[in-house]
């Protein structure tokens, strides 16, 4: 068969049901050759980055790496942002590009770059396919690296005149990947430190938002009765309504949870890595910290684990779990339920603030009230993802899903189109700034003409309002990042989608429960207040609330 169709024959053979992008002259072949799948369909974009978060998003929330397209040059190279979204944030992602015919060309250099070089340092693997008989074996390999831990980007280039040859090669089967288990000696070892410790806490990260590791991290929480706390990129592993819950950790230091983090003699790290923004810092001489762990840690200055469990998580907990003991340890945890007390109550202090425009704590507050507990709620990157991160409980996990990996703004949008597209039995929202959501705010075209059921936020003080908290928390005036906007209703409308201004406080709950009901995309502008952010969160906070 031609080359094309045997590309098209082994990602069916992966299980790719979607394909991201915009096609291009160099891909008219492989375009041809999906054109007669019944399994795989084509969602064309209007930008490749956001092709690219979508499919990355894909691969966030099945575990199967979600495949884009592009055209060579210009085409390929807006991959890269979205390419180092899912590198860093441990997402698994296939990217094929166009390329000139590489036997013989007619067109000199024009549009020519070097993408296979290019992505090399934003992947795992990055090739150009030379041969049309080798189409099998690549595609295997670019599924299995992209998918197994730790996940991320893989680019495969198909030259023009390559998708067109004849090929002949048998398709390889999808292997299961291995899970390999931690050595005794190291789970002896931590289960020692585990007992012997006075005030334990295990954090919760990225890499335990795996299909397995929820159970395993519940029962492990409940046999021993453990506080813990997360990461940003750990919300919903376990559900945060638990009682020993003490909250995330959107800031590296200084916050409410902190004042336990600081108070702990032990920290179990479950699938955290330096690639995620700090929940804590290590000094010499202080803490002891577990790492559990797929693969084994990255030392850092302010990571440097005395213990490593490494193996697959789940089994790692469980294993820890029996090795502990039946009899619950004798743990000091009377500070931690003081503390946890402490946080709640500040947290939900303004959840019905008044003011208008809307305080973070009031739009927080009300996203949590309107969404069901597996509703899908994903963030650009901007301030109010810091007040998501504190102050919304997800339930269940991949039910908040933002970036504190490569944290890229215009991600938003694009994110919550592939949650619908992925479950679409599922409520979904995204809430993005105002700068975050013109990065890619034409896809609002993309999820209207495939008729999703979507609610977009967009939180409008017309300024880069993370920056600006930056430029106050460091003692500079704020200069050079205040812009306009457009009439977001009107913008919406123009798209074919529904366009809601917010009034008043008192009216932001009803306009987002109507909205989540109604069918088609809804934009709600929503004008915000940030003038908390100096007072909440720069002020030293644990001073104020840390109880001796």
């Amino acid at each position: 068969m031609k080359a094309s169709d045997l590309f098209v024959k082994a990602l069916e053979n992966e299980g790719v049901e979607y394909i991201f992008g915009i096609p291009g002259e160099e891909n008219l072949d492989f375009l041809n050759s999906l054109k007669d799948s019944t399994q795989i369909k084509l969602v064309l974009t209007r930008h490749e980055q956001a092709a690219g978060f979508m499919a990355a998003t894909l691969g966030r929330l099945t575990g199967k790496a979600g495949v884009c397209l592009s055209t060579l040059g210009p085409g390929a190279t807006n991959f890269v942002t979205s390419a180092a979204y899912a590198q860093l944030g441990g997402m698994p992602m296939i990217m094929i590009a166009g390329q000139k015919p590489i036997k013989k060309s007619k067109q000199g250099r024009f549009q020519i770059v070097d993408v296979v070089d290019l992505m090399r340092p934003l992947t795992k693997m990055s090739r150009q396919i030379v041969n049309g008989n080798n189409i099998p074996s690549l595609v295997r390999e670019a599924f299995r690296s992209s998918e197994e831990e730790r996940p991320g980007a893989v680019y495969l280039e198909l030259p023009e005149d390559i998708a067109a040859e004849e090929a002949d090669t048998p398709l390889f089967t999808p292997s299961n990947a291995c899970r390999p288990s931690a050595d005794n000696s190291s789970i002896a070892l931590a289960a020692e430190r585990i007992r012997n410790a006075k005030r334990p806490l295990l954090l919760i990260a990225s890499a335990a938002n795996r299909k397995r590791v929820r159970a395993a991290t519940e029962a492990f929480i409940e046999k021993t009765g453990i506080y813990f706390f997360g990461t940003q990129m750990g919300l919903g592993v376990v559900d945060e309504g638990h009682p020993r819950f003490l909250g995330t950790a959107a800031l590296s230091s200084d916050d409410y949870v902190h004042c336990a983090i600081d108070r702990s003699d032990l920290i179990i790290n479950v699938g955290h890595d330096v690639v995620e923004k700090p929940p804590f810092f290590m000094e010499e001489g202080g803490k002891q910290v577990i790492h559990v762990n797929f693969l084994s840690a990255q030392v850092d200055d302010v990571y440097f684990p005395q213990v490593e469990v490494v193996g697959d998580i789940a089994t790692s907990l469980e294993r820890l779990a029996e090795a502990v003991g039946d009899s619950p340890p004798t743990w000091d945890n009377d500070y931690f339920r003081r503390v946890k007390d402490d946080v709640e109550k500040h947290l939900t202090e303004k959840d019905d603030d008044p003011r208008y425009p809307v305080l973070p704590q009031r739009f927080v507050a009300d996203t949590r009230r309107a969404m069901p507990s597996d509703g899908i709620l994903t963030l650009d990157n901007g301030i109010y993802k810091v007040w998501y991160a504190r102050n919304y409980k997800a339930r269940e996990p991949n039910t908040l899903l933002l970036d504190n990996a490569l944290a890229t703004m215009g991600a938003g949008l694009p994110s919550a189109i592939a949650a619908k597209i992925v479950h679409p039995e599922r409520k979904v929202m995204t809430v993005c700034g105002d700068g975050g959501f013109m990065m890619n705010s034409q896809e609002l075209e993309t999820a209207v003409r495939l008729g999703l059921d979507l609610v977009v936020v967009v939180l409008r003080d017309n300024a880069y309002g993370m920056i600006k908290w930056k430029q106050t928390g460091m003692g500079f005036d704020t200069f050079g990042l205040d812009y306009g906007n457009p009439d977001f209703v009107a913008y919406a409308q123009s798209y074919g989608a529904k366009g809601i201004r917010i009034e008043s406080s008192e009216s932001l709950l009803p306009t987002l429960q109507k909205a989540l009901d109604d069918k088609g995309v809804t934009l709600i502008e929503l004008p915000v207040d940030y003038s908390e952010n100096e007072k909440e969160l720069i002020d030293e906070l644990k001073a104020k609330t840390c109880l001796l």
